[in-house]
């Protein structure tokens, strides 16, 4: 019996949300669309490992030894004492052993799998929300034959050697004598008819690998890593059987001019000192356009200024959003002329005659801000 847990990297004690987390990672690591066709039992060993550990009920079964997936095997991977009597017992009892009597041809039609892509938006995208196309490689319908597999003007015939019912009868030998039991056709392998003019655009499998842009709605205030769900775009299915679905993870790039924390944007702006001193009115760019900024006078370094209503658009709040955050950066000139020089040692003269050097502290000690802008003020007016 396969270990579940070891396939998906949880322990035995592992909670819901771990598992659910565990499978996004594996999922993504190896599903064929991203990691290659190569790894294509991998994702389906994940996906039913995942199958188990995610219910409830089969988790029980399974810590208690049998395997939901393979309920006829043992905890000890070897065949259960019925499993290999069950079609035989069929045969005579009516499928009490395992439904022999009830076997049918295999639907040639098979549900199609999800599929998996990446999609990295703009940051102005996540406050807003809006549409982003993304281009995927999958399977699609076959246009030529609409999905049956035959080739125009023909259909698919009935088997001769099973006539349609997709099982021949076998005779085996058992410790109780020959017995017959039943087994799927090998001329139409299971299906109950053959294709004898298979469509040449897809060799009668009903569908075809295509590549197609597929737009994808983005609700404001999504975050980054978030994963969607478009709902029958995935894979279609062998014999133009319903597609699976479409899962999206989407990644926000990295913004020149702002940054996020939750719903609020955060941007540096530098001003000369004397702004800080006296105070201006500047005007800065946002995501709605240029916005008017007052800086007071007396600003200090790391002082922010904010704007509500211009951050980030609130997932679950329509039409609310988050903050715009400006963080005030002091420019100190590194070069005077004669004249700011003469300016800045009058200053200096009347404002740090009696500075000394204070004992250091483990915060910053307060400033008189008013005292020291008006007077610096005065000294540059």
């Amino acid at each position: 019996m396969a270990d579940y847990y070891e396939v998906l990297g949880v322990s035995k004690d592992a909670s819901e949300d771990e598992i659910k987390r565990a499978y996004r990672k594996m999922s993504r690591k190896y599903h064929p669309d991203i990691a290659g066709a190569e790894f294509e039992d991998k994702f389906k060993e994940v996906n039913s490992a995942y199958e188990v550990l995610s219910d409830s009920q089969k988790r029980q079964m399974y810590d208690q030894g049998v395997d939901p997936n393979n309920p006829g095997a043992s905890g000890f991977g070897g065949a259960s004492g019925f499993e290999g009597f069950s079609d035989v017992f069929g045969q005579f009892f009516g499928g009490g052993f395992g439904g022999g009597a009830s076997q049918g041809p295999i639907p040639r039609t098979q549900p199609g799998r999800d599929a998996l892509t990446r999609l990295t938006i703009d940051l102005k995208t996540a406050v807003f929300g809006g549409t982003a196309n993304t281009v995927i490689h999958t399977y699609g319908l076959c246009q030529d034959c609409g999905g049956s597999g035959a080739e125009q003007n023909s259909k698919p015939v009935t088997c001769p050697e099973c006539h349609g019912q997709g099982f021949v009868q076998k005779v085996v030998r058992t410790m109780l004598g020959q017995m017959m039991t039943t087994a799927p056709c090998d001329r139409c392998e299971g299906h109950g008819t053959i294709i004898e003019h298979p469509c040449p655009s897809c060799l009668g499998h009903g569908r075809v690998r295509t590549k197609r842009t597929v737009g994808v709605s983005i609700p404001a205030g999504i975050s980054d890593d978030s994963r969607l769900r478009l709902a029958s775009q995935g894979e279609v299915g062998e014999g133009g059987g319903a597609a699976g679905d479409l899962y999206i993870d989407v990644s926000i790039a990295t913004d020149r001019q702002f940054t996020r924390e939750g719903d609020d944007l955060h941007c540096w702006i530098r001003i000369p000192m004397s702004w800080a001193v006296l105070g201006h009115d500047i005007t800065i760019d946002t995501f709605d356009g240029q916005q008017s900024v007052s800086i007071p006078a007396g600003c200090q370094p790391d002082d922010t200024i904010s704007l509500k209503g211009l951050g980030v658009g609130k997932l679950r709040s329509q039409g609310e959003r988050g903050e715009l955050v400006a963080h005030v950066t002091v420019e100190i000139p590194t070069k005077l002329n004669d004249k700011e020089q003469e300016l800045i040692e009058s200053f200096s003269e009347s404002h740090d005659a009696d500075a000394k050097h204070t004992a250091q502290r483990s915060k910053p000690t307060p400033v008189n801000r008013k005292g020291f802008f008006n007077r610096l003020k005065d000294a540059l007016s």
